[in-house]
């Protein structure tokens, strides 16, 4: 092979690396953007403390896990009990979202407790979710609802 040959070789090699690096999923983790909202529900007998907080994605994703911990236990301990941890035990369908505390279809918890512990107004929580390769993180706050 000549050295022109070569030169080209080498050169798409470089090209197909930086496309597969910068463009595609093969290499990096794909990130999932995770959009958090409150909004205020009325309900006949209301006895929740807090606006219920809702998580929307930037697509559908069959979830195959999702974790909720106090960000100041993180501070202090590398692995802290999550107030909700679910799960996979076979497959679930794609979602574009979920409410906090609401049972997930396809997604069973990981304890005995079978509901997430409730939020309190002013702490800061994050939550972590997976989806296959894909992963997101969204740091929130629950806030009290208004009598």
């Amino acid at each position: 092979m000549t050295r022109r040959t070569w030169f080209l070789v080498t050169l798409a090699v470089l090209l197909g690396s930086v496309y597969a690096y910068y463009l595609t999923d093969w290499i990096n983790t794909p990130r999932i953007q995770i959009i958090k909202s409150e909004r205020p529900v009325q309900y006949r007998r209301s006895s929740q403390r807090i606006l219920p907080v809702t998580f929307t994605f930037d697509g559908r994703y069959a979830l195959t896990a999702v974790r909720v911990v106090p960000v100041a236990a993180l501070a202090t301990n590398k692995h802290p009990v999550p107030l909700w941890h679910l799960t996979t035990k076979s497959n679930s369908p794609p979602l574009k979202g979920f409410i906090y505390g609401q049972p997930i279809r396809g997604l069973k918890p990981v304890s005995d407790q079978t509901r997430a512990q409730p939020l309190e107004p002013g702490v800061t929580y994050r939550l972590y979710v997976e989806a296959g390769r894909a992963r997101g993180e969204t740091d929130f706050q629950a806030h009290a609802a208004s009598e």
